[in-house]
C-alpha cells in the first residue's frame, strides 16, 4: 500500500469531517426545529452537503492513492443529490394534502400571494 501524501491526508481528513459535521447538523436541525415544515429541511440538506463532502474525500483519497482519477463516488453523490431533493418535496405534498384534509393551519405561502408589478406601457403620443 502506497503512502499518501501529506496534503492528500489532511485534504480527505477535513472532507470526511466537514461530511460527518454537515450530517450532525441536519441531524440536530431534525429534532430542535418546532414543525414538521421547518424540520424537513435540515435534514436533506445535510445528506446533501455531507455526502458531497464525502464524496470528494473518497475521490481525493483513491485518486491520490491508485494511478487514476477514481470518479465511482461521483455516481453515488449525484444519486443523493437528485434524490434527497424529489422525496422532500413529495413529503411536504403527502403533509399539505393531510393537513388540508385535517382542516389544520397551514404556514403561509410567501410568495404565491404577490403579484407582479406592473409593465410599464408607452403613453399615447
Amino acid at each position: 500500500m502506497n503512502a499518501l501524501p501529506l496534503w492528500a491526508e489532511i485534504l480527505t481528513a477535513v472532507l470526511a469531517v466537514a461530511g460527518a459535521a454537515f450530517a450532525a447538523i441536519g441531524s440536530f436541525g431534525l429534532v430542535r426545529l418546532p414543525s414538521f415544515y421547518n424540520r424537513i429541511h435540515a435534514p436533506t440538506l445535510g445528506a446533501t452537503a455531507g455526502a458531497w463532502c464525502v464524496m470528494l474525500a473518497t475521490v481525493v483519497y483513491f485518486s491520490v492513492q491508485g494511478t487514476h482519477l477514481f470518479l465511482h463516488a461521483v455516481l453515488i453523490a449525484l444519486f443523493v443529490a437528485l434524490t434527497a431533493p424529489v422525496t422532500t418535496i413529495f413529503l411536504m405534498r403527502a403533509a399539505l394534502f393531510r393537513d388540508r384534509q385535517k382542516g389544520l393551519d397551514l404556514p403561509h405561502a410567501t410568495h404565491a400571494a404577490v403579484e407582479s408589478p406592473p409593465v410599464p406601457t408607452r403613453a399615447a403620443e
